[in-house]
């Protein structure tokens, strides 16, 4: 296997993530196997604690494609300059042919054994939503030319088309911004609604007594499990059928048996009267020596 030679080649190269506070972000990521061979991967990533990979080891066919999802938990704040350092790893490497997911082993992943293994890296960005909510300003407050007394600059606030008259001190200002109106400068300030600064103080206040809510790879753990029970349920179904012809093997077993038996009996029954039914050899000698004896010794 030359060391130049790609096994996989990896779409996209960088991991792209829509950045958003106390939200997920996902993204998928394609492997195409460029050889004839199978190949098994690993993602490896520098912060296991912040990702979640889905399915993080797996096989790839020849001339197959394969996804894998990275699941980014939720950031309580913005990282420093919307960058993060975290950087993720794929190891592929040729393997026997028919090998399955189940199959794979710590040690394919192994240089120790001068086996190759492509490694490619590939770093995290950070995106903004596409749609970012923009606060418009509310209640504007038109100033006049400011007085040499600051203390005693007065505003003018529109209520329902009646002028009110309150000075300048009592009115918060966010920010001044200069307009020119026919060539004079005026000054404009954006002031904020009291009832609704309010509103957004108790909202805030609201929202930090609700726990956090952060997500768990929970739901892989229960994708795994579903896959171990079927693989359970398949192994359950092979030993019934197993334990079924073990149960017939064993019943005729027991027929032969007692074919056997039976035949012996029939033997022994046979046996007892052939001995039954004539005389010994011996016994027929052994009389008629006793009849020639005496026959003798009468004549004599």
């Amino acid at each position: 296997m030359g060391v130049d030679q790609v096994l996989v080649e990896i779409q996209p190269q960088e991991l792209k993530f829509t950045f958003e506070l106390k939200k997920q972000s996902s993204c998928s990521v394609q492997l195409v196997n460029k050889s004839t061979d199978y190949v098994a991967y690993k993602v490896k990533t520098t912060s296991p604690k912040r990702y979640c990979v889905r399915p993080n080891t797996g096989i790839i066919l020849p001339r197959s494609t394969c996804d894998f999802t990275v699941t980014m938990q939720a950031l309580k704040e913005a990282p420093p300059d919307m960058q993060l350092k975290d950087k993720f790893l794929v190891q592929s490497t040729v393997v026997p042919y028919g090998t399955t997911d189940e199959d794979i082993v710590p040690s394919f992943f192994s240089k120790e054994n001068g086996r190759y293994i492509q490694e490619n890296k590939l770093r995290v960005v950070l995106g903004s939503p596409p749609h970012s909510p923009v606060v418009e300003p509310i209640n504007l407050v038109r100033q006049e030319p400011a007085l040499e007394n600051p203390d005693s600059a007065e505003t003018c606030i529109f209520d329902n088309g009646a002028p009110q008259h309150k000075w300048a001190n009592e009115v918060p200002i966010l920010r001044k911004t200069s307009v020119l109106h026919n060539g004079a400068p005026k000054h404009e300030a954006i002031h904020e609604n009291p009832l609704l600064e309010k509103a957004c103080i108790s909202s805030n206040q609201a929202l930090k007594g609700v726990p956090e809510i952060i997500s768990s790879p929970v739901a892989k753990d229960i994708d795994d499990l579903k896959f171990k029970l079927i693989n359970l349920e398949v192994k359950l179904n092979e030993a019934e059928k197993t334990i079924m012809s073990l149960k017939k093997e064993n019943n005729a077993t027991l027929q032969e048996g007692e074919k056997l038996q039976q035949e012996i009996a029939l033997l022994r029954q046979k046996s007892c009267a052939r001995v039954q039914a004539g005389f010994p050899f011996l016994f027929v000698v052994f009389i008629a020596f006793v009849g020639m004896t005496l026959g003798y010794l009468l004549h004599s």
